[in-house]
């Protein structure tokens, strides 16, 4: 397998994003990002968190996501990326050799999910002094919360898991 996250499109359900958003008329696309949904399998070692972090944001951007309008937003979302990633590898790698990040764009709404196969859930800890690691995902939940959204561990139909985080899209504003 190779070491690069390599975005899969993949369709899901009957929407259909417009084949040119940017023309114009009654037609014209809504404002914003140009919705879809992507995953990015990648080997479950550290390597892989700064090539799935790169991927994502360079596919956020693609989606539309630059500029100071969305920069907290494309910040968040690569930290999320970051944390899940880097604790998926650190902690389910002998159960999974694969870790996929899902990155959704929907109406609105950014949702990041990092699945694996490892069956164990994660909790928040709280913050402790003595301890270099472990805050990961209150880090992540904290930063959800912060910026309005939600987040959640699921366990997967093969016995894994899936954490995942959405977080609203800034509002257009009339500057």
């Amino acid at each position: 397998m190779s070491g690069a996250a390599k975005a899969e499109p993949r369709r899901a359900g009957p929407e259909r994003v417009p084949a040119d958003p940017r023309r114009t008329g009654p037609e014209r696309a809504p404002a914003g990002p140009v919705e879809g949904v992507w995953r990015f399998p990648v080997p479950a070692e550290e390597a892989s968190v700064p090539l799935t972090r790169h991927a994502v944001r360079d596919r956020l951007l693609a989606q539309g996501m630059a500029g100071v309008r969305y920069q907290e937003l494309v910040d968040d979302v690569l930290l999320i990326v970051s944390e899940l990633v880097s604790n998926a590898v650190t902690h389910a790698a002998k159960l999974s050799p694969e870790v996929t990040t899902e990155l959704a764009v929907r109406r609105g709404w950014v949702r990041v999910s990092v699945e694996d196969g490892d069956p164990y859930r994660p909790k928040a800890l709280e913050s402790d002094t003595g301890r270099t690691g472990g805050r990961g995902l209150l880090l992540v939940k904290s930063v959800t919360l912060q910026a309005g959204g939600v987040c959640d561990v699921e366990r997967t139909g093969e016995g894994g898991k899936v954490i995942w985080a959405s977080l609203p899209v800034p509002p257009e504003t009339d500057d």
